[in-house]
C-alpha cells in the first residue's frame, strides 16, 4: 500500500534520529572501551616497567656498593699495588676471594674483573693475566682520561659494563674494576612479560639496552627524543609521552642514576583485544536500528493516522494532492476560512434584513422572550437592567403629487432620515411598519420622565423640521408610555397608533404622546379595539364578499360598543376605524370614503351618539358600497397576488416559508392572502407547498443520490420520519421503495 507524504515525513526524520542515536551510542561505548583498555594496558605496562626500574636499580646498587665499599679497604690498596708475581699468591687468593663475594651479592652471570693500571696485571673469572703496553693504554684512553667520570655505565657488545675507576677520591687512577652483566643475564631479568619491549637509556642519552623484540623499533632520533623529553625539569618520574613516528611511550625515571626505562605502548594489541567488542557493538547496532526502523514504521502510521481522519472529514478541495495530507488539510482549511468570510460577509449584507425582520417582529409579538433577548445580544443593542423602551411611531402627513405612488420611498426615507438624526445607541433600527407609518423603538438610561420627554420632543422637531425642509412632505409622532419589558413593545406600538388617530383633531405635523390622550380616556383603548375582526373584515371587503362582511362587521360594531365604558372610548375608537378605512380604500383604489358625500363622515359619526344610527352609516354608506365597488375589481387582482404566493413557493419551496412571512412582502394579512390563493387554486397554502415540495422530493429521488435524510432537511420538514410519511401519504409507498422502483424501470 502506498503511504502518504506525511508518512515519510514523519518516519525518515525518526529513522534518521534512531539511526543517529545507535551510531552516536555504539560510537560511545566503543569510544569509551578503547580509553579504557587503553589506560588499562598503559597501568599494566606502567607497573611492568616500574618493576624493571626497581629490580635492575637494587642489582645495580647492589654491585656498586660492593666495589665502592671494597675499594676504601687498605687490603684493597694493597692488592693494587702489588705485582701479583708467583710469590703473592696469597694475596691472589685473597682478591679473587673478594672478588667471588661480590659476584654473589650481585646477579648470576655477571664477570667482575679488577685491572691494575699501576702493575699491567687484570683478575678476570678468577684468572691472571698480563696487559701489554697497548692494551693498557687503550684502557687509560677509554675509561680513565675523561676525569668527570669515576664511577659510570657503558655498553658493549655483550651487554652493559659497569665502570669503577680507582681509587674513588684521587685522580691518579691506578686501577679499573669492571661488571659486565650479559645480554642474556639483562633478558631474563627485564623481560617479564614476552613479546614486550623494554629499553634502557643512560642520563646521557645512550641506549644501554634494549629487549631482543625492541630492536629496530626505535631510530637513534626517536631515543634521543625520549631521552630529552624525559630531562625536562619538573617532569614526573613516571608518564608517558608521544613522539615521532606516532608513537606512544610509557617511561620510568630513575632518582639514583637517571636512567630512563621506557616500554612502548602497542596500539595494536589493544586494536586486537577489541575486536570481539568492535564486532559485538556491530552487531547489536545492526539488531537496534532493525527494531528502530519497525518502531519508526509504526509509529509513523500511528501519528500519521488522526491527518487521515482530518482529511475524511473536510470536504474536497479540487486539485489538492491526495498524498500529501497536511497540504490537502492546509488546502481545504483555507477553502473553510474563505468560505466562512464569504458567509460572514454575506451575513454582515443581510444582517439589516435581519435585524429589520427581529424589530417587525418585536413590534408584532412575534418573539418569546429568549429570541427577543438573544436578538438584543446578536445586534448588539445597549440594553441593560435600567434601560426603558419608547415606542415611536411616524405617519405620513401629506406629499405631493408626484411621490404618491412612492409611499415605500418615502417611508424609507424617513427610516433613514431617523438614522441619521438619532444616535445608534439611543434605537434600535428604524423600520416601516406598514404603508403609511415607520416606526422606531428608542433606548433610554435613567432619565428623569421630564429630561425623557424633552429628549423627544428635540428629536421629534428635528425629524418633522428635516423632512420639510429637505423632502417637501410632512409627518407626525405618536409616542407610546416608556416600559421596560420589550414584550411590551406590541402594546406600545398600539398605544402610539392611537396617539397618531389624534392628529386628525390636532393637525399636520403633530408629536402626540400617549401619555397625553390617555388622560382624557377611562382605559387605555389598545385593549379593547377589535384589531382581529377588523383584519377579517377588510379581508371580506377585499375579496367582495358580503356574507363574510356580515359576518364580522356586526360583531366588531359590536365589541366597540360594548368596551366603551365613555363616549370618548368610542369616538377614538371610530376615528381609528374610519382611518383605517381610508387606508384600506386607498389600496384598493377605491372612491367611496373620498367622494363629496362622505367628506363629513368624521363629523356625523363623532357627533352621533346612538349606536344603531352608527351602525347604518357605516354599513349603508360606507361598508356595502365599498364591497360592491370591490366585487368587479377583484379577480384580476386576486389572480395576480395568487401567482405572486405560488412562485414564491416555486422558487423558495426549500426556505422555511409561511403565510406570515409571505404576507408582510406583499403587505397583506395572511387570512387575505390564505382566502385569495384558495379562491384561485383550490387548495390551501400549506398543502400547495406541501405537494409541491413532494413532486420535488420525487425529482431528486430520481436523479440524485440524496438520502432521505438530506431529502428531508433540504425541504425543510422537521425530522425524515414526518417526510417519509407525507410522502407514503400520497405516494401510497416510501421514498426508498420510490426510489427502487423508478431505477429498476
Amino acid at each position: 500500500m502506498k503511504k502518504s507524504k506525511t508518512f515519510y515525513n514523519m518516519f525518515i526524520p525518526i529513522l534518521v534520529l534512531s539511526m543517529g542515536l545507535v551510531i552516536g551510542f555504539g560510537s560511545y561505548i566503543y569510544l569509551s572501551t578503547i580509553r579504557s583498555v587503553v589506560d588499562s594496558a598503559a597501568e599494566s605496562q606502567q607497573n611492568l616497567i616500574l618493576q624493571i626500574r626497581n629490580t635492575l636499580e637494587q642489582k645495580i646498587q647492589t654491585i656498586e656498593y660492593a666495589f665502592s665499599t671494597y675499594s676504601t679497604t687498605k687490603s684493597f690498596s694493597d692488592v693494587i699495588a702489588s705485582p701479583m708475581t708467583e710469590k703473592e699468591f696469597a694475596t691472589y687468593r685473597e682478591l679473587n676471594s673478594q672478588l667471588g663475594y661480590i659476584a654473589t651479592l650481585g646477579m648470576e652471570g655477571v664477570q667482575y674483573s679488577l685491572i691494575s693500571l699501576e702493575r699491567n696485571w687484570k683478575i678476570s673469572n678468577g684468572s691472571l693475566s698480563r696487559l701489554t703496553e697497548g692494551e693498557r693504554d687503550e684502557l687509560q684512553e677509554a675509561y680513565v682520561d675523561d676525569l668527570s667520570r669515576s664511577l659510570f655505565w657503558v655498553r658493549t657488545e655483550e651487554g652493559i659494563r659497569f665502570v669503577h675507576t680507582l681509587p674513588v677520591h684521587s685522580k691518579n687512577k691506578t686501577a679499573i674494576a669492571f661488571s659486565d652483566i650479559p645480554m642474556h643475564t639483562l633478558n631474563n631479568m627485564l623481560q617479564a612479560k614476552p613479546d614486550t619491549s623494554v629499553y634502557v637509556i643512560s642520563k646521557q642519552g645512550e641506549l644501554l639496552y634494549a629487549a631482543e623484540d625492541g630492536k629496530g623499533v626505535l631510530a637513534e632520533e626517536q631515543i634521543r627524543q625520549v631521552s630529552e623529553q624525559a630531562g625536562v625539569p619538573g617532569l614526573p618520574a613516571t608518564g608517558e609521552m608521544s613522539i615521532s613516528g606516532g608513537l606512544t611511550v610509557l617511561y620510568a625515571k630513575s632518582s639514583y642514576n637517571n636512567w630512563t626505562y621506557v616500554t612502548l605502548l602497542d596500539k595494536s594489541k589493544v586494536s586486537q583485544a577489541l575486536k570481539p567488542t568492535l564486532v559485538g557493538l556491530v552487531v547489536m547496532g545492526i539488531v537496534m536500528l532493525l527494531l528502530m526502523v519497525i518502531v519508526a514504521y509504526y509509529l509513523s502510521l500511528y501519528l500519521a493516522r488522526p491527518f487521515r481522519k482530518i482529511q475524511k472529514s473536510l470536504p474536497q478541495v479540487a486539485g489538492a494532492a491526495v498524498r500529501d495530507e497536511v497540504d490537502w488539510i492546509i488546502r481545504s482549511i483555507d477553502s473553510i476560512v474563505t468560505e466562512k468570510e464569504q458567509l460572514e460577509q454575506l451575513i454582515e449584507l443581510e444582517k439589516p434584513q435581519l435585524e429589520t425582520q427581529y424589530v417587525l417582529n418585536l413590534l408584532h409579538n412575534r418573539l418569546t422572550p429568549e429570541e427577543a433577548e438573544r436578538g438584543v445580544e446578536r445586534f448588539g443593542y445597549p440594553v441593560g437592567p435600567d434601560t426603558r423602551f419608547v415606542t415611536m411611531l411616524i405617519q405620513l402627513d401629506s406629499y405631493d403629487e408626484k411621490y404618491r405612488s412612492d409611499k415605500d420611498v418615502l417611508l424609507l426615507t424617513v427610516s433613514r432620515t431617523v438614522q441619521d438624526l438619532l444616535p445608534a445607541s439611543a434605537r434600535m433600527l428604524p423600520v416601516v411598519l406598514n404603508e403609511r407609518t415607520q416606526a422606531t423603538v428608542l433606548l433610554f438610561g435613567k432619565e428623569t420622565e421630564q429630561e425623557l420627554r424633552k429628549q423627544i420632543l428635540h428629536d421629534g422637531k428635528s425629524i418633522i423640521k428635516t423632512t420639510r425642509d429637505y423632502f417637501r412632505f410632512s409627518v407626525s409622532l405618536g409616542i407610546s408610555n416608556p416600559y421596560r419589558n420589550l414584550m411590551e413593545s406590541r402594546e406600545a406600538c398600539e398605544t402610539s397608533l392611537v396617539a397618531l388617530h389624534q392628529r386628525l383633531n390636532l393637525g399636520k405635523e403633530s408629536i402626540i404622546f400617549y401619555e397625553d390622550v390617555s388622560t382624557m380616556l377611562p382605559g387605555p383603548v389598545k385593549f379593547h379595539y377589535p384589531s382581529e375582526l377588523e383584519t377579517q373584515l377588510f379581508d371580506a371587503i377585499r375579496l367582495g364578499d358580503e356574507r363574510q362582511v356580515s359576518r364580522y362587521l356586526y360583531p366588531l360594531l359590536a365589541e366597540m360598543v360594548k368596551h366603551s365604558r365613555h363616549p370618548a372610548d368610542l369616538e377614538v375608537a371610530l376615528v381609528r376605524f374610519v382611518n383605517n378605512l381610508i387606508q384600506l380604500e386607498q389600496l384598493i383604489g377605491g372612491d367611496v370614503l373620498l367622494s363629496q358625500s362622505n367628506a363629513n363622515l368624521y363629523h356625523r359619526l363623532l357627533e352621533t351618539r346612538n349606536p344603531e344610527e352608527i351602525e347604518r352609516i357605516l354599513v349603508m354608506e360606507v361598508i356595502q358600497p365599498m364591497v360592491r365597488s370591490m366585487r368587479d375589481k377583484t379577480s384580476q387582482q386576486f389572480r395576480t397576488i395568487a401567482d405572486k404566493i405560488a412562485a414564491i413557493i416555486r422558487s423558495e419551496y426549500d426556505l422555511d416559508l409561511s403565510l406570515e412571512t409571505i404576507s408582510d412582502r406583499l403587505h397583506y394579512s395572511p387570512n387575505y392572502l390564505s382566502s385569495i390563493f384558495k379562491k384561485e387554486y383550490g387548495t390551501t397554502f400549506s398543502e400547495y407547498l406541501m405537494n409541491y415540495r413532494l413532486e420535488i422530493a420525487k425529482k431528486w429521488l430520481v436523479d440524485t443520490e440524496m438520502t432521505i435524510k438530506d431529502i428531508a432537511e433540504r425541504l425543510r420538514y422537521q425530522n425524515p420520519q414526518n417526510f417519509i410519511r407525507s410522502f407514503r401519504k400520497k405516494e401510497h409507498v416510501t421514498p426508498g421503495a420510490y426510489r427502487k422502483m423508478k431505477t429498476e424501470q
